[in-house]
């Protein structure tokens, strides 16, 4: 039974400096006073990006870095299990972009970090740790997924909701994979979706994120999309409801896909199911050929653009695989 940890960086291994917190603990020797004396004390390596970065900084060069070394080891010398350890504030990000990419895995990868460094008495990184490495070595879990106050979470279907609660991270629109305790309770697997062979590295895409908010007008949309970006996230109320009733509001979405950008539209709710049409106030943007992120995070949403982008694709053919589950990181059961 062996693990394998890609170290990235993150409050987990950080120190004080005038600068504030920066990377710097000694976290293989914690590592391994850690696991001495249990079944994992000896067989877990570690390697670190270098250099080691606040998840603040990630991009996908970032997360294409990570696939790499887990991929190298695997080739190497194949573990039972792999662990990412990651800082917190793109964690979600990350784990569902290393979902896309490493669906042709065939061992788990889990993500986890902490809220406070390890060195800090009454830390989350040891518990946060060391349940990520039961859940890589469970035989249960499949595919990336994220261990983080005491929940097991697919990766691809996690977010952020706190900056300071040891349970920083839920799942939404999908039930945990397992809970710890005595033993753990584990719950159906998430479905599968239909993976995608030999996936090219990820590049950095231009992709935007805008966040409609009451009293937007149509010059600040076209003014916010100029230049064109390759894909835009538009995050919208509820359903997918957009202020249709704003002149030209609409009509600058339109121009933006007639010229072969793709637009993916998201909600703003915490929890929901994009359903573009439902409304009328959706209606006219799903006309022009936007389309919904059905129930996936917006950290699943944007990490599936640019994963799709780095693949080649784009406006139409992006859209129409953005309805399509790749790594389970949407429902498909629901017959919508």
């Amino acid at each position: 039974m062996s693990v394998h940890i890609t170290y990235t960086g993150g409050t987990i291994g950080m120190v004080d400096s005038p600068r504030g917190l920066v990377p710097g603990a000694d976290l293989e020797s914690w590592l391994a006073d850690l696991l001495d004396g249990t079944d994992l004390g000896g067989q877990v390596t570690l390697t670190g990006l270098d250099p080691l970065i606040d998840s603040s900084n990630a991009a996908p060069g970032s997360w294409q870095q990570i696939i790499k070394d887990l991929r190298t080891h695997h080739a190497d010398r194949p573990a039972q299990g792999y662990v990412v350890l990651h800082g917190t504030d793109t964690m979600a990000y990350t784990s569902a972009a290393l979902s896309y990419a490493l669906a042709d895995f065939d061992r788990p990868v889990v993500v986890t970090g902490s809220q406070l460094p390890l060195g800090v008495v009454g830390s989350d990184a040891a518990p946060n740790v060391t349940g990520a490495l039961r859940a890589a070595t469970s035989r249960r879990a499949v595919g990336v997924s994220l261990f983080f106050g005491h929940h097991l979470l697919a990766g691809n279907r996690a977010t952020k909701t706190s900056s300071w609660a040891f349970q920083g991270f839920t799942s939404p629109n999908a039930v945990p994979l397992a809970v710890t305790g005595a033993p753990w309770q584990w719950t159906r697997p998430s479905e599968a979706g239909t993976g995608w062979p030999h996936p090219k590295p990820y590049e950095r895409h231009d992709v935007v994120v805008i966040d409609l908010a009451p009293g937007i007008t149509a010059a600040r949309l076209r003014a916010l999309l100029t230049p064109l970006p390759e894909a835009v996230v538009l995050r919208a109320f509820g359903v997918g409801n957009v202020p249709s009733a704003e002149p030209g509001l609409a009509d600058v979405i339109a121009e933006v896909i007639g010229a072969g950008v793709a637009v993916i539209v998201a909600s703003q709710c915490y929890e929901a199911e994009v359903l573009l049409g439902h409304y009328e106030a959706g209606d006219a943007i799903a006309r022009a050929g936007a389309v919904g992120s059905r129930d996936m995070t917006l950290e699943a949403t944007y990490a599936k653009v640019q994963f799709l982008l780095s693949q080649g694709l784009r406006g139409d053919e992006l859209s129409q695989w953005m309805g399509r589950s790749i790594a389970g990181e949407l429902t498909t059961s629901r017959g919508r």
